[in-house]
């Protein structure tokens, strides 16, 4: 399928269009949520051919790598949402203090409108159509953007999104011209996966408009291995999480933080790992992905310079190949620590202590680059519990790389340069909602005191009636107080 770039002069008139079929009403109800999701879940059913062989053109994906973290994962996602949707609509009764008696409250998620969804090229399947499923199951309409860097891919997500045939939802295609003539127009919530310098442009552009948004970005994502870890455990799930997609994931582990005991029998598992995973030469395993364009390829290659070749370190320009490689004797102001790696290259560092891997990880936070995820390898579960207090990122996995993010009942956000805002499962939901509160007085009784002419009376009883305690929140401060003791 052609890759077709989205003339300038379409652009408005594409967003206008969503735009118009917001305002009808058509996004708001159950039954039109429902039908969207489900048909796009037919469609990734009906299209999973050409999805896998779009994704295979482009950077040489895997199919059972690709269904698993592309279509599998969204059509999980989907039925997830199926399941859960009506709750997630239903309007919640909350509390009225007495002084506002006889009367009831309730908060109701209400679409915020047209939501730009502007995706990255690594998972394209699944980082376009997870926020489309949570913006339409919060009632929006939706502008999609895949990436112009898969373009077999993003020309399937095209022609799958016209098959929806529903002008509440449609899709842009291009590069930089046309995304930038995208931000030009008016949204009421931009979400966008990528790196940080291009999302400062989306903010910019969406400051404009007071347009809120969601950035889910990246960062360099520390593993920390303690002597008392299961060090093969450790090697073997660092090295799936790390090589999977060739590096190219956001949450991957972009280095290790490994206690100097277990150093040399952590770095030897790691070896043995990556031959079980690929085979003594990887260039021939049919399960290892390839870089996605030239400019990343020759980026990486010039990060192996860093450090001594462990494991790997062996490059093809012609596929753009980079083996599977791990990295020792690195220091923290090698290339290869200088920027997020995102490719197949892990290095290793030797620390005293898990106290040095935290502080080695929040020197880094405090210049602002809080990583995405962070992983603790531990027995020990004081010291798992020390590194998640004691370590900030976006979100966190004990004993394990990647899979708090397949969990849909878990956010998935970033914090400082790593993102803003979180969605997955319900938190998505919230992210496209706006959380209305509403007040409902009865007319059987109309109390005075409010009403001017004010008098010392009338004051004496407001600042009673709203100083007074609540016995609901009597009850929950003795709730907590039995919590800690």
């Amino acid at each position: 399928m052609d890759y077709t770039v989205t003339s300038l002069d379409e652009i408005a008139p594409k967003v206008g269009a969503a735009r118009a079929a917001f305002a009808t009403g058509s996004t708001k109800p159950i039954a039109w949520r429902r039908a969207t999701l489900e048909r796009i879940r037919t469609l990734l059913e009906e299209r999973e051919s050409p999805l896998l062989d779009a994704l295979a053109a482009d950077f040489g994906k895997p199919r059972f790598e690709a269904w698993t973290t592309e279509l599998g994962f969204t059509v999980s996602d989907i039925n997830h949402t199926l399941a859960h949707l009506g709750s997630w609509m239903r309007p919640r009764k909350v509390g009225t203090p007495l002084a506002f008696q006889p009367g009831s409250s309730y908060v109701v998620a209400e679409p915020v409108g047209v939501v730009c969804v502007i995706a990255p090229w690594n998972y394209p399947v699944q980082l376009l159509l997870l926020p489309m499923v949570a913006a339409i199951a919060a009632g929006n309409a939706v502008v999609a953007k895949p990436s112009e860097l898969a373009p077999h891919t993003a020309a399937e997500l095209v022609s799958l999104i016209e098959a929806i045939n529903d002008p509440a939802i449609t899709a842009v295609q291009g590069g930089v011209a046309e995304t930038t003539e995208l931000l030009a127009q008016r949204f009421d919530h931009i979400i966008y996966t990528g790196n940080s310098r291009v999302a400062r442009i989306v903010m910019r552009a969406a400051a404009e408009n007071l347009t809120p948004v969601t950035l889910e970005l990246g960062g360099k994502s520390p593993a920390i291995v303690s002597r008392h870890a299961n060090v093969d455990v450790a090697a073997r799930r660092i090295a799936w999480g790390k090589f999977i997609n060739a590096g190219q994931t956001c949450i991957a582990p972009d280095y290790v933080l490994v206690e100097q005991p277990v150093h040399d029998q952590f770095v030897a598992a790691l070896g043995t790992h990556i031959a079980e995973f690929y085979g003594a030469d990887p260039q021939t395993s049919p399960d290892f992905t390839r870089i996605v364009n030239d400019p990343h390829f020759h980026r990486l290659e010039k990060l192996l310079d860093s450090g001594t070749v462990a494991v790997g370190g062996i490059t093809d320009a012609d596929t753009r190949y980079i083996s599977p490689t791990v990295l020792t004797g690195v220091k923290g102001d090698d290339p290869v620590m200088g920027e997020e790696i995102f490719g197949p290259i892990l290095p290793v560092i030797a620390v005293a202590s898990i106290d040095e891997a935290i502080a080695f990880v929040n020197e880094r936070s405090a210049d602002g680059d809080k990583p995405l995820a962070l992983y603790t390898f531990s027995e020990s579960d004081r010291e798992n519990d020390q590194v998640i207090a004691e370590a900030t990122s976006g979100g966190a996995c004990v004993n394990g790389t990647l899979l708090h993010i397949s969990n849909p009942n878990l956010p998935f956000g970033g914090v400082g340069e790593s993102g803003m805002g979180a969605y997955h499962g319900k938190f998505g939901f919230d992210a496209f909602s706006h959380r209305r509160g509403v007040h409902t007085r009865s007319t059987k009784l109309d109390p005075s005191m409010m009403y001017p002419p004010y008098t010392a009376k009338k004051q004496t009883l407001v600042r009673k009636g709203m100083t007074m305690s609540d016995p609901r929140d009597v009850a929950a401060r003795l709730r907590g107080a039995l919590r800690r003791d």
